[in-house]
């Protein structure tokens, strides 16, 4: 395996100065260097140049920038409360503290209030809790607290982040994105995407053009950068996987072992790993890829969110098209993501809401990725009031303000179920989750009922206030 040609970056000279990467490396050893609390030794640490290896969790001063306004703490006043974790309580550096203040976000959720301690300390984490409750923002806090805490000694190489964020789909892999874009608008950190379906020379010019802090990347696009020799991994300090139960349904493990093989050993790295779900397989992967790791589960009350109000419909295939026409109709009916199996489901069903007036449009996988991230843009921005879309948006992706999700078929995974109606009564608010239940989905609820722990109600459409027009 060659080793790549990068660039030094040095802040001190006006261009960058090319020079050869060393090919010789102290490579850790295998032997683990724990403390009594099962953290890290950081005296132990493998070196490069002046730079720890292993985090020194003594906190540093951040890198300092010109300021455009002064701002402080006390424009940010969250009282205290019993029960409930402020983010002011973990003395996170004051510019992600401006940026959290500017999305408000003044009380954790839960998985925040139990994890970031550990997180922010160094630990590797398991993260487990359902979708919708923060664990985004708990690993890109944690991600943003070191880069600022703990800033580079000496010399940077272009192409070497020092933050590795995983993510099984696209569309997820930008949610990430504009999450890390909110979070660090304060700071000098630079983030890039790396995924497939976009323009590849374009995304190396981005770890050529600047250093690159935190990567967020695709297991597929990432092995094309990785094989080439356009990306090096020696610098990562923090890996986090998210959703890595859906990378082993979508058989990216192969790649993402050796992605992760890439990175420095676990004595050298912090790992986390954050899903809504983990199987025994995945838990066994997280076993050999962390050090004495933290678990946090948050076990939810029921398997749904409390949020979301579900109704079930009987109505026959034929039917479908003409109720949802009906549920559209309704004036409580705001901004509504319909899903279908199939993608030719996906395609007929838009182009028949489109010949009735409706403003629809379509997110599925043979959808042209640049269209698929601008058609997400305008939903969220609310250009238009429905996305019909197969589960390629199911998973991960926040868009604001959905007041209903609509099955137009039953997923054949129970799981995706879950994940689907979990689009809506995000972040506190309530939300209608509508299933459709014809002929064909009756296969499907057996599964279903087992993993929601109930039996369905089902109510005929007529019978239903929202179409008591």
């Amino acid at each position: 395996m060659f080793k790549p040609i990068k660039k030094l970056f040095s802040k001190s000279s006006s261009s960058n100065a090319t020079t050869n990467k060393p090919t010789s490396k102290s490579v850790p050893s295998q032997e683990k260097h724990a403390t009594a609390d099962g953290a890290r030794n950081p005296d132990n640490a493998r070196s490069k140049g002046n730079k720890s290896r292993r985090h020194n969790h003594e906190k540093k001063k951040p890198p300092q920038k010109p300021a455009v306004e002064k701002w402080s703490l006390d424009k940010f006043a969250v009282a205290e409360e019993p029960d409930k974790k402020r983010f002011h309580d973990f003395d996170l550096p004051l510019d992600v503290m401006h940026a959290v203040a500017d999305l408000n976000f003044q009380y954790c959720t839960p998985i925040q209030a139990q994890i970031l301690a550990s997180t922010l300390a160094g630990h590797d984490a398991i993260g487990q809790a359902q979708t919708g409750t923060g664990k985004t923002a708990a690993f890109l806090i944690t991600v943003l607290n070191h880069l600022l805490t703990h800033p580079y000694e000496g010399e940077r190489y272009l192409a070497a982040p020092r933050a590795l964020i995983l993510a099984p789909t696209r569309e997820l892999a930008v949610q990430i994105a504009n999450d890390a874009k909110a979070l660090t608008k304060y700071t000098n950190l630079n983030s890039v995407v790396l995924m497939g379906g976009m323009d590849y020379h374009k995304q190396k010019m981005q770890l050529e053009n600047s250093v690159v802090d935190i990567c967020i990347a695709t297991p597929g696009r990432l092995i094309d950068f990785l094989q080439s020799g356009h990306i090096d991994f020696e610098d990562v300090d923090i890996l986090v996987l998210d959703e890595a139960d859906r990378m082993l349904d979508m058989g990216f493990i192969p790649q993402v072992k050796r992605i992760v093989r890439s990175t420095p050993h676990t004595d050298y790295r912090q790992t986390l790993l954050f899903s809504a779900t983990f199987n025994l397989d995945v838990m066994n992967l997280a076993q050999r890829w962390t050090h004495n790791p933290v678990r946090v589960e948050i076990e939810p009350e029921q398997v749904t969110s409390k949020q979301i109000e579900q109704k079930v419909f009987m109505v026959s295939d034929s039917d479908k098209l003409s109720v949802i026409n009906r549920i559209l109709k309704h004036p409580d009916v705001e901004r509504v993501i319909i899903f279908a199996n199939r993608r030719d489901q996906v395609r007929n069903l838009t182009n028949a809401l489109q010949k009735r007036g409706v403003k629809a449009w379509q997110l599925s996988g043979d959808v042209d990725q640049k269209k698929r991230m601008r058609t997400l843009e305008r939903f969220t921005k609310g250009e238009f009031e429905v996305l019909v879309a197969t589960d390629v948006a199911a998973r991960g992706l926040h868009i604001p303000k959905v007041s209903h999700v609509i099955n137009y078929s039953l997923p054949e995974d129970p799981e995706d179920y879950v994940h689907r109606i979990g689009r809506t009564g995000r972040a506190g608010a309530k939300g209608v989750s509508i299933s459709l239940v014809g002929e064909d989905d009756g296969f499907c609820v057996p599964n279903l009922e087992t993993l929601l722990g109930e039996k369905l109600t089902y109510t005929h459409p007529d019978d239903d206030p929202l179409l008591q027009n």
